[in-house]
């Protein structure tokens, strides 16, 4: 399989995290997170919304939006579970993280990285949009192992991509102890990847 990687984002490394546990091979075709103007050229036929990650299938079926690809890749494994009721919590989450995590932490993180300088009122709303997302996973994983079914799954994996590095868009974790303790449950499992490498 071929994946259109950023290897910044979280959300291309929640499909190479996966990937990396179910021992799939992935050949990695990087995108510039900046310089986008290549990939009209390079994804239009794949992806409309011309973001990464872009998967494509060995038979050459593309497919888009990380959480989606992940969920595809966990059909019939541990990760993602067969009963309805925990796999509407799981895309529960996932919609979740798209909504309130990814908007905030991501961005901030953004920011920080490529050196952008958003106004003050841009900043501020992204800290704040994410201390209340940051709670809400808070209460989330209070008194859990995981945030489904007491088992590791793809919710996980959704959600750990961006809060595991939320350091980097200047969010203190410290107040969140069921976040940390999480962090580390994650990065305990078989076959973890770092983001970096």
């Amino acid at each position: 399989m071929l994946l259109y990687n950023s290897a910044v984002s979280g959300n291309c490394y929640k499909v190479r995290l996966l990937a990396a546990h179910l021992g799939i091979s992935l050949e990695l075709v990087e995108l510039d997170v900046v310089d986008r103007s290549n990939r009209p050229g390079l994804i239009g036929h794949l992806n409309p919304a011309l973001r990464v990650p872009t998967l494509v299938l060995d038979d050459g079926r593309p497919l888009a939006e990380s959480n989606a690809i992940i969920d595809y890749l966990a059909e019939g494994t541990e990760y993602l579970p067969a009963h309805r009721y925990e796999r509407a919590q799981i895309l529960g989450w996932q919609f979740f993280e798209q909504y309130e995590i990814e908007p905030n932490l991501a961005v901030a993180r953004f920011f920080k990285l490529f050196n952008v300088t958003p106004s003050e009122e841009t900043l501020n709303s992204k800290h704040a949009g994410g201390d209340k997302a940051l709670q809400a996973l808070e209460r989330g994983l209070t008194g859990k192992t995981f945030l489904v079914g007491e088992r590791y799954s793809v919710a996980d994996i959704s959600l750990y991509g961006y809060t595991h590095v939320a350091a980097e868009g200047g969010f203190d974790l410290s107040p969140y102890p069921s976040i940390l303790a999480w962090i580390d449950r994650v990065a305990a499992q078989p076959g973890h990847i770092k983001i970096d490498g």
